[in-house]
């Protein structure tokens, strides 16, 4: 499993022109899945997202997680995270897990998150969307479940 987290200061996934999902101050979460991943890797995902220490105090350090600034996650499936452009010129997306299996991991990485308390707003599994990302800072960080 593979996320790409940036924090942001507002937002949004839009679908057909139409704003879908939205969020305030928190997080954009693209989020890819491979062979074996498994809901060992989303727990891990969710703990570490949750409690990354990147949003700033008092001071302007980098030293509160999403928990400690009530934020939101925009959660937006991407399976083009697992693209391997190393030969030629065309990505390789034979990496990324199909399409029904991934489904079903993204829907219980969201669900996960809300039982964490954490408001999630998404997009639409499998269709072309929109982002809309203001990224503050920009802070971007990539994580993987496994080496």
């Amino acid at each position: 499993m593979r996320v790409v987290v940036q924090r942001s200061l507002e937002s949004s996934v839009s679908v057909d022109s139409k704003i879908i999902g939205k969020i305030a101050y928190g997080l954009v979460v693209l989020v890819g899945f491979t062979q074996g991943d498994s809901i060992e890797d989303i727990e891990y995902m969710v703990n570490k997202i949750i409690n990354l220490r990147i949003f700033d105090d008092e001071n302007g350090v980098m030293n509160k997680s999403l928990l400690d600034v009530k934020g939101s996650i925009l959660s937006i499936s991407q399976f083009t995270l697992y693209g391997d452009a190393k030969k030629g010129r065309r990505p390789s997306y034979d990496k990324a897990l199909e399409a029904s299996q991934a489904k079903i991991l993204y829907d219980q990485f969201n669900e996960s998150l809300k039982r964490h308390g954490i408001k999630v707003e998404t997009g639409i599994f499998g269709v072309e969307m929109k982002v809309n990302i203001v990224n503050d800072g920009p802070v971007t960080i990539i994580i993987e479940s496994r080496e």
